[in-house]
C-alpha cells in the first residue's frame, strides 16, 4: 500500500498553502508527516491511502505497526489450463507478498474437472488464487492481479461484456469473494512469456504433480 502525505504550509500573514505529495510506501511517508510536524511549519497533516481513506499521523503510526504483521504488497499471478479430451483443468497460482520486513512467494496449484472451455478455466484459476489469498488472511488491502487471459481481467474489469452463462456464474463468484475479503483488485493483463511461473504450475497440475509451497525472497 502507499500513501500520498497531504498538508498547508503555514505563512505569516497569509493563507496557507496546500502541498501534496507523490505516492510513498508507509514508512517514507510516515517519517516525512513527522519531520514537516515538527518543523511547526505544516498543519492539518493527513495521509491518503490507495482506495480514498485518511489518515492523521497518530493512526498511521498505528496503522503501519498492525501493517508490519500481515501480508501487503500483494501481486498475484494466475493460470488456467484445459484439456479438451477429459474436461480437465489445471489451475497455478503465485502470490508475491511481504510480511514485515521480509519478501516471501506462494507457489500453488489444482487440478479439478468437469469445465467446458479454456476461459472456464482461467476463470477457476483466479478464483483459485483468491482462495489462497484467503488463506493467508488478506483483507481490505489492494491487489494486483496478473494473468494472460485478456478476456477474463477486461470482464472482470467490466471493460468487456460477457454473455456466457457458465462465465457469468464465475464472475458473480469472484465479485462476492472478493467483496468479501475487501479486496481493491488491481487488473493487469500481461503477455504469456510473462506468466511462466503460473502456467507451468497449471501444466503440473494436468501431469498429476501437486504443488503447495511457501519460500521466503532473500
Amino acid at each position: 500500500m502507499k500513501y500520498k502525505l497531504e498538508w498547508k504550509y503555514k505563512l505569516k500573514g497569509k493563507e496557507p498553502v496546500a502541498f501534496t505529495s507523490d505516492w510513498l510506501e508507509g514508512d517514507h511517508a510516515l517519517a516525512t508527516g513527522e519531520a514537516l510536524e515538527s518543523s511547526g511549519k505544516a498543519i492539518e497533516i493527513s495521509f491518503a491511502d490507495e482506495v480514498g481513506t485518511s489518515w492523521s499521523i497518530k493512526e498511521m503510526k498505528k496503522l503501519l505497526s498492525e501493517i508490519e504483521e500481515e501480508p501487503h504488497n500483494l501481486t498475484v499471478f494466475f493460470d488456467g489450463g484445459f484439456e479438451r479430451e477429459n474436461n480437465q483443468a489445471g489451475l497455478g497460482a503465485v502470490v508475491y507478498y511481504q510480511q514485515g520486513k521480509k519478501k516471501y512467494r506462494l507457489r500453488a496449484n489444482q487440478l479439478v474437472g468437469e469445465l467446458d472451455t479454456n476461459n472456464e478455466a482461467e476463470y477457476a484459476a483466479f478464483y483459485f488464487a483468491l482462495n489462497l489469498l484467503e488463506e493467508l488472511d488478506v483483507h481490505h488491502l489492494p491487489c494486483d492481479f496478473k494473468g494472460d487471459s485478456q478476456v477474463v481481467l477486461k470482464q472482470l474489469e467490466g471493460e468487456w461484456p460477457c454473455y456466457e452463462e457458465t462465465l457469468n456464474r464465475w464472475l458473480d463468484r469472484i465479485e462476492e469473494k472478493i467483496k468479501a475479503l475487501g479486496i481493491h483488485p488491481r487488473y493487469l493483463p500481461i503477455e504469456r512469456k510473462l506468466n511462466k511461473e503460473a502456467d507451468k504450475l497449471a501444466t503440473q497440475a494436468l501431469e498429476g504433480k501437486s504443488i503447495y509451497s511457501k519460500m521466503q525472497i532473500l
